[in-house]
């Protein structure tokens, strides 16, 4: 079995394939400063909730973008699961995907594995809409290439600001509000959070559509993504295991040779 794990500035994922089969995922918050004895101590348990062993994990693959977080990551896999684990990044992981853009070496890891996975999975030339801490929008061309994308503020990370510069805003739910014009404080800022950021989706999208030139799909991965999509029509496919098939597929391409 491989044990899958999705480093993010958020949330640590981890997840085990039996071949293609899931057979468990879970999520811990980013801590740069647990280590793997404490990671494993948490994993077991989860596992043995699904009647898995560390003995049964005979591959380990790694998407780090939190760097301090990859070494006891790394730890784990070598110490607990007696793997090597393939690191995304390292120059001798063959991704089977290029970053066509000025400094390769800066594209992050989980932009590179969504570019590996959605190239597979969906018609190219496509639009990687990813809701995470940031929200990215990644370019992929008809050759399963990364070319570039934007860099948006997360949703998350935008209210967080919104409530942290004005002091009497109140927390609000994100959702749709039952109206774009809001009648009390709460609505408002629910109005200007989601439908803020519906413009800027489809926005972004139309922009990167009319300089790339070509008729491309848009497919959207996050915690957030079903909910955008019931919003706006620009986003025609949600696939929230993208990144995890991606680790899969990229493992299987490594250990394969």
């Amino acid at each position: 079995m491989l044990l899958a794990i999705d480093a993010g500035n958020t949330n640590v994922v981890f997840a085990i394939y039996d071949g293609d089969r899931q057979r468990g995922i879970w999520r811990t918050a980013s801590d740069p400063k647990r280590t793997s004895d404490e990671y494993m101590v948490w994993l077991t348990h989860l596992m043995a909730l699904k009647g898995l062993k560390p003995v049964d994990i005979l591959g380990t693959i790694i998407a780090s973008v939190v760097p301090g977080a990859t070494f006891n990551l790394k730890r784990l896999c070598k110490d607990h699961f007696g793997c090597e684990p393939v690191i995304v990044g390292q120059p001798e992981v063959d991704l089977g995907t290029k970053a066509l853009v000025d400094r390769p070496e800066e594209v992050g890891a989980d932009r590179l594995v969504n570019t590996v996975a959605a190239a597979a999975t969906y018609k190219t030339p496509l639009i990687v809409i990813d809701f995470g801490t940031a929200t990215t929008f990644d370019v992929v061309d008809s050759d399963g290439n990364y070319r570039g994308g934007v860099i948006a503020p997360g949703l998350n990370l935008s209210l967080e600001a919104l409530q942290m510069a004005a002091s009497k805003l109140p927390r609000v739910e994100i959702q749709p509000p039952a109206a774009v014009i809001g009648r009390n404080t709460v609505a408002c800022m629910q109005s200007g959070i989601f439908w803020g950021y519906v413009g800027l989706i489809e926005g972004l999208v139309a922009r990167i559509k009319a300089e790339y030139g070509e008729p491309m799909s848009v497919v959207a991965t996050g915690g957030l993504a079903v909910l955008f999509a019931k919003a706006t029509h620009v986003i025609e496919h949600t696939d929230g295991e993208l990144t995890l098939r991606g680790l899969l597929l990229i493992h299987k391409r490594n250990t394969s040779k």
